[in-house]
């Protein structure tokens, strides 16, 4: 994480798209007190900026109201900044199955727009927050956000090495106690003696801290070259073991209801396809995946075949680390209280 006397960011202006979000809220926490220059909040939700201008109340943070989907916004935001962390992204899957087109405008056509005007403007380093439903996507969210990979890849291919501007992609999956996602609703019920709701129990999930989500950004940020792709190992865990763990930790003994799965949901999500795996970099706790940076012409690249096939293996929630309730408990701990 960003620490006080940590240059990379001195004297710098960092733009975070959809910054009013939990992402946002948690980059905000090790970058406000360091020597950066300034931080921008872009996004379209005045209430919520107007909520951090008076949480915050630090003048290296300005606000910007626009629009990922409307380029002239963009454009204006984007003058004078160094760097981008784009976080902007429409993230229910339920909304988006119902939705889709809007999940193309924000997410495809939205992140053309950041990169088109970031490239225009030189900023020199882009960091695009991706997820796990984008790597062998069944639903429009997960869709969407494949489609904004190949946007973000085929720019960085167009660009290539020792251009102004880099950019580089994360991806990660479950990230607890973020705006929407499943531990604040269990938090809600739980605070009105409701019981928990879960899809299928067998269900199983990556668990990641929104501080585990900075850290692989910020990893990605010092660590990226044109093109990169990074995912953080993670742990993961059954949906009925974080309902359960949830409880525990609530001291709680509602009931747990099983209501089956919803729109577009997976059984298990994965981080790193097989065919990712296959040119996959293992840097301890994070993969790097290059680009692939082949023209069209393939002959060049294989005039004769390389003769065999290997067999990888994705890197998926049900074949990573499993963590049990006390696990579960750890990080409920480590993550500290969420709004319900």
């Amino acid at each position: 994480m960003v620490g006080r006397g940590n240059n990379m960011f001195k004297d710098k202006v960092l733009l975070i798209t959809g910054g009013t979000g939990s992402f946002g809220n948690e980059v905000l926490k090790g970058f406000l007190d360091t020597d950066i220059k300034e931080i921008r909040i872009f996004s379209r939700d005045e209430k919520k900026q107007d909520d951090m201008r008076k949480k915050y109340n630090n003048p290296k943070l300005k606000f910007y109201i626009g629009d990922v989907r409307d380029i002239s916004s963009v454009d204006i935001v984007m003058k004078g900044v160094d760097y981008i962390f784009h976080a902007a992204a429409l993230k229910q899957v339920p909304s988006c199955e119902f939705f889709p087109l809007e999940a193309v405008k924000t997410n495809v056509i939205g992140t053309d727009n950041v990169l088109t005007t970031a490239i225009k403007h030189k900023v020199k380093k882009i960091i695009c927050l991706s997820t796990d439903k984008a790597a062998y996507p069944i639903n429009a969210m997960g869709i969407s956000k494949a489609m904004m990979e190949k946007i973000i890849v085929s720019k960085a291919r167009q660009l290539g090495e020792g251009a102004e501007t880099t950019i580089c992609l994360t991806r990660y999956g479950n990230v607890m106690g973020s705006r929407g996602s499943v531990i604040p609703l269990f938090y809600k019920l739980i605070s009105e003696d409701k019981p928990l709701t879960i899809t299928d129990p067998n269900m199983t999930r990556y668990m990641m801290t929104l501080a585990d989500a900075v850290d692989l950004v910020i990893f990605a940020f010092k660590n990226g070259n044109q093109g990169d792709l990074f995912v953080q190992k993670a742990p993961a865990a059954t949906i009925k073991t974080l309902a359960e763990a949830v409880k525990k930790y609530k001291k709680s003994n509602v009931e747990t209801v099983v209501i089956g799965t919803r729109h577009g949901e997976k059984a298990h999500e994965v981080l790193v396809t097989r065919e990712e795996m296959s040119k996959a970099e293992d840097l301890g706790n994070f993969y790097r995946i290059p680009m692939d940076n082949r023209d069209m012409n393939y002959n060049k690249f294989y005039p004769e075949g390389e003769g065999k096939v290997v067999e990888y293996v994705e890197y998926s929630s049900d074949k990573t680390t499993r963590i049990d309730e006390d696990g579960v408990i750890d990080l409920l701990n480590k993550m500290g209280e969420v709004e319900a």
